[in-house]
C-alpha cells in the first residue's frame, strides 16, 4: 500500500503525537541502554533492528502502543473498526476521533489557492456619543502570501471612501500577512498570478453575459406593456464601493444560531437596527446605496433595502420562502420589505424597519362596486419585483398596486421570471463574481442589567436638574420605578410576538400603589440607542411626557425606569417610562 505524501506526513505526525503523549522516547532510550549493558556480547557494539524489536516486545511496549489505538474510517458518517491491513487513519481511542471530512486537517497550498473569497475589511468611526460612521469598505485579496517564500508578505492598500465618496481616497492601509500553520510547500508568484488572471478573466465573462442577458429580460419584459418602463423593477444596486451588482447577491439564508430563536425575533432584532438613509450631496433624489451584510452589522444602521436584505436572509435560514419586495409606499416614495409566501398560499409581508407583519388579500376586481372589499392595513402601493438568492421576478399584471396583485409565483403571466441558472452563475454560494460568505453573527457584548441602572440613574440626573431650573423640587419613589418594570417586559413581548400579555397584573399593582384622591400618569417610549441625555431631550418634545415630568401639585412623586432589551449585534430596544403620583387638589 502506498500512501500519498499528505498522507503519510499526517500519519507520522499523528505517531509522533501518540509517542510523545506515552512518553515512549523515553523508554526505548533506557531499553538501548539496558540492553546494551546485559543483553549484547562484549565484542558487539552494533544494535539492529531485530535486537531493538525483540526487546519491545519483551518489555511489551508494542502491545502497549497497539492497545492505545483505535482504527477507524469514515464510512457514510459512521465509525467502525477495521483492520490494519486496511487504509485507515487513525487516534486516540479517547480524544474525538478524526475524520476525513471534518476540516482538521491543514489544507495545501493549492487547495488554498482554489478559495476564491476575499478578506472583507470595514472601517468605523465612532464618534465620542457613540454614533458610527462608515468610512471605508475594502475586499483584501490574500492569496498572494501562498507565493511568499517564507508565508510572510506584507501589502499597501488604498481605502476609498463609500457612497458618494467612493472615488476618494481616505487612507492607506499597511497590512502583514502571514499563514499559520506555516505551509509544507509553498507555490511560486508566477503559478498565484496566473490563477488569479484566470479567475478574474472568468469573472469577467460570466458579468459580461449576464449583462448580456439581463439586458435582453428588460427588453421582453417593455415589450409586454410599455408602461412597465416606470415599475421599481430592480435588477442591480450599486455597494457601498460604488460597484454595481446583482441584487440577489445582498441575500443569502442566514442562520442566527441559538442567538434568536424564531423568524418573529429575527424580525425584532432587524428592527432595532438603526434606520439611515445613505447621504446625500446636494438636492435631488435619494442616493443609491445597498450596503453589503458586514458593513451593515458593523455600523448598526442602514437604508430600507438593507434591513429587507438581512431580514430575508433570516427568514430563508428558518426555511421560510422569503422574497424581498421593491415598491413604493404612500405618496410614491421608495421602499423594500419582505414577503413570505405559506404552504397553504397565505402571503405574508414582513415590515423591516418596524417588525409588523400584514397577511394580504387580494381585492378582486371583478367583484360588482356595491361589494365590500377589505380595506388594507399595509402601508404599500405599489410593487414592481421580488426577489432572493435564487429568483427574480418582475410584476407583469395590468396594475402593480399591491392592493389588486396577485401574488402566484408560478404564473408567468403574472410575474415574469429571470432565469435561475442566470443567477447562479453570478450569484451562488462560490461564485466568483458574489459576495463573500455572511459572516456569523455576534452575541450582544452589552450587560442588560448594568446598562439599564446606568441610564436609568443618568434619566433621574437630567430630571432633576430640569426641575431644579423651574423652581421644583424632586421626590423619587423607588417602589413605584420598580412597578414599571412589567408593563416594558409586556411592552417589549408585544412588539416580538404582536401578543399583549401581563397588563392586568401592572394595572392591579398600580391601583394599589396609587392611594385615593391621588392621580398617576405614565408614558413609556421606545429607542434603539442608549445615549440618555438624547433620550431625555426627545422626550421632552412631548407634551405628555413633559407634563409628567414638569409635574406640579402636592405630594408628587416621581418614577422612572428604564429596562433594555439586548439582541446579537450589540443591538438593543431600550423602553423608557416616566411617571407620576399626586394629590389631586381642585
Amino acid at each position: 500500500m502506498s500512501l500519498p505524501p499528505e498522507k503519510a506526513s499526517e500519519l507520522k505526525q499523528l505517531i509522533h503525537q501518540q509517542l510523545s503523549k506515552m512518553d515512549v522516547h523515553s523508554r526505548i532510550r533506557e531499553i538501548l541502554a539496558d540492553t546494551i549493558r546485559e543483553e549484547l556480547a562484549p565484542d558487539q557494539q552494533q544494535l539492529s533492528t531485530e535486537d531493538l524489536i525483540k526487546a519491545l516486545r519483551r518489555r511489551g511496549i508494542i502491545d502497549d502502543v497497539m492497545k492505545e489505538l483505535n482504527f477507524v474510517t469514515d464510512n457514510a458518517n459512521q465509525e467502525l473498526p477495521l483492520s490494519p491491513k486496511q487504509p485507515v487513519c487513525f487516534t486516540d481511542r479517547q480524544s474525538t476521533l478524526l475524520k476525513k471530512s471534518d476540516g482538521t486537517r491543514m489544507a495545501d497550498s493549492t487547495t488554498m489557492l482554489s478559495i476564491s473569497d476575499p478578506v472583507h475589511m470595514v472601517l468605523i468611526k465612532t464618534d465620542i456619543f457613540g454614533e458610527t460612521t462608515l468610512v471605508a469598505s475594502y475586499f483584501l485579496e490574500w492569496r498572494s502570501v501562498l507565493g511568499s517564500e517564507n508565508g510572510v508578505t506584507n501589502l499597501t492598500a488604498e481605502l476609498m471612501g463609500v457612497g458618494t465618496e467612493s472615488k476618494v481616497s481616505v487612507g492607506v492601509l499597511n497590512i502583514k500577512l502571514e499563514m499559520y500553520p506555516p505551509l509544507n510547500q509553498t507555490l511560486s508568484q508566477e503559478v498565484v498570478s496566473t490563477q488569479l488572471a484566470l479567475e478574474h478573466q472568468k469573472t469577467a465573462e460570466k458579468e459580461r453575459l449576464f449583462l448580456v442577458y439581463a439586458k435582453q429580460w428588460w427588453r421582453e419584459y417593455l415589450q409586454i406593456r410599455p408602461s412597465h418602463n416606470s415599475r421599481l423593477v430592480k435588477i442591480f444596486a450599486q455597494d457601498e464601493n460604488g460597484i454595481n451588482r446583482p441584487v440577489c447577491s445582498f441575500v443569502k439564508p442566514l442562520r442566527a444560531g441559538r442567538l434568536l430563536d424564531t423568524p418573529r425575533q429575527a424580525a425584532r432584532f432587524v428592527n432595532v437596527l438603526g434606520y439611515e438613509r445613505a447621504p446625500v450631496i446636494g438636492g435631488g433624489g435619494k442616493q443609491e446605496q445597498w450596503c453589503t451584510l458586514l458593513a451593515f452589522l458593523c455600523r448598526n444602521k442602514g437604508d430600507c433595502e438593507d434591513h429587507a436584505n438581512l431580514l430575508c436572509s433570516l427568514l430563508l435560514g428558518y426555511g421560510l420562502e422569503a422574497f424581498v419586495c421593491v415598491g413604493t409606499k404612500a405618496k410614491g416614495v421608495p421602499h423594500a420589505w419582505v414577503m413570505t409566501c405559506g404552504t397553504d398560499g397565505t402571503i405574508t409581508f414582513w415590515e423591516s424597519l418596524t417588525g409588523h407583519r400584514y397577511i394580504h388579500k387580494s381585492t378582486n376586481l371583478d367583484e360588482p362596486p356595491a361589494a365590500e372589499q377589505p380595506k388594507p392595513l399595509y402601508p404599500y402601493r405599489t410593487i414592481g419585483c421580488v426577489f432572493n438568492h435564487q429568483m427574480f421576478l418582475g410584476n407583469c399584471q395590468p396594475s402593480d398596486s399591491v392592493e389588486t396583485c396577485v401574488f402566484d409565483l408560478n404564473d408567468e403571466s403574472k410575474w415574469k421570471p429571470m432565469s435561475e441558472e442566470a443567477i447562479k452563475s453570478v450569484c451562488a454560494p462560490g461564485a466568483t463574481t458574489s459576495l463573500p460568505p455572511f459572516p456569523p453573527l455576534c452575541a450582544s457584548t452589552i450587560d442588560a442589567s448594568v446598562t439599564s441602572n446606568e441610564i436609568e440613574m443618568q434619566l433621574r440626573l437630567l430630571v432633576s436638574e430640569h426641575r431644579k431650573d423651574l423652581g421644583l423640587t424632586t421626590v423619587w419613589e423607588d417602589q413605584l420605578s420598580y412597578l414599571l418594570s412589567p408593563a416594558l417586559a409586556s411592552y417589549e413581548f408585544e412588539r416580538t410576538t404582536s401578543i399583549s400579555a401581563g397588563n392586568e397584573e401592572f394595572q392591579d399593582a398600580i391601583r394599589r400603589a396609587v392611594p385615593d384622591g391621588h392621580t398617576f400618569k405614565g408614558f413609556p417610549i421606545h429607542f434603539v440607542y442608549r445615549n440618555a441625555r438624547r433620550a431625555f431631550a426627545t422626550c421632552l418634545r412631548s407634551p405628555f411626557c413633559e407634563e409628567i415630568i414638569c409635574c406640579r401639585g402636592d405630594q408628587v412623586r416621581l418614577a422612572v425606569r428604564v429596562r433594555v432589551f439586548t439582541y446579537p449585534e450589540s443591538a438593543c430596544a431600550v423602553w423608557i417610562m416616566f411617571a407620576c403620583k399626586y394629590r389631586s387638589v381642585l
